[in-house]
């Protein structure tokens, strides 16, 4: 073989699984079933199959725990530190998705011992899945503020408020609301509903959809979406 002399390592995913709920940003964990770590709080990961590319065997671990398929899914970078894995030579590629914490499939969860956990409140985890998790958070934090990426965890209709506190949950920090509503709907890529979320208030709040053909249609023509400066 032209590559019998080189030496061999193993090639694994590890997936940060973030979600939207009671105003709180969380992320998906499971306590790892088997050695070195094992019963220890972990990222969902996997190792890389000869018949698949990085991307699915990512796509296959998410499926595997949440029974989603269509979600957001993106790639981080390699972590390669010499000895991140006490067993062997292990280099992990890091992914983050964003799901709407609602869609997943609640038996799968128990099945594998998954939990959701408040950003803020994270067990101590394996190896170096904690450095995987800040890089992820950066990178979240940032993509939201010139993507409409954020509209992957909430659910299909949702009110502006709703919308905010998702926002001052990615950004750990509060936002004017005033200011939060007219640079929101001044982008004019979400349409009211005919309907309201009556738990808000009274008189209730109107629910709002995300247009993805309109955001399309106008990033085609030059738009920028930017929620900077709020």
């Amino acid at each position: 073989m032209t590559y019998s002399n080189k030496e061999q390592f193993y090639l694994a995913v590890d997936c940060v699984i973030f979600g939207f709920d009671n105003d709180c940003l969380k992320l998906l964990l499971y306590k790892r079933d088997f050695e070195p770590e094992k019963g220890k709080w972990s990222l969902m990961g996997g190792f890389l199959r000869n018949e698949e590319t990085l991307d699915e065997a990512a796509h296959r671990v998410l499926a595997r725990i949440t029974g989603l398929r269509d979600i957001y899914l993106e790639q981080l970078g390699a972590f390669s530190e010499l000895n991140r894995d006490p067993a062997a030579r292990v280099v992990s590629i890091g992914y983050f998705a964003l799901i709407n914490i609602h869609d997943y499939n609640v038996n799968l969860l128990k099945q594998y011992g998954a939990e959701w956990f408040g950003i803020n409140e994270l067990p101590a985890l394996i190896f170096d899945h904690a450095d995987i998790v800040d890089k992820s958070l950066r990178r979240l934090k940032r993509k939201a503020k010139n993507q409409p990426i954020g509209f992957e965890l909430l659910p299909d209709h949702f009110t502006i408020t709703q919308l905010r506190n998702l926002y001052e949950a990615i950004y750990q920090s509060k936002l004017d609301p005033a200011n939060f509503r007219r640079k929101i709907l001044s982008m004019d890529l979400l349409d009211r509903l005919p309907i309201k979320d009556m738990n808000s208030s009274r008189k209730g709040s109107f629910l709002y959809a995300f247009n993805q053909a309109k955001y399309d249609r106008l990033t085609a023509m030059g738009f920028s979406f930017d929620i900077s400066g709020l």
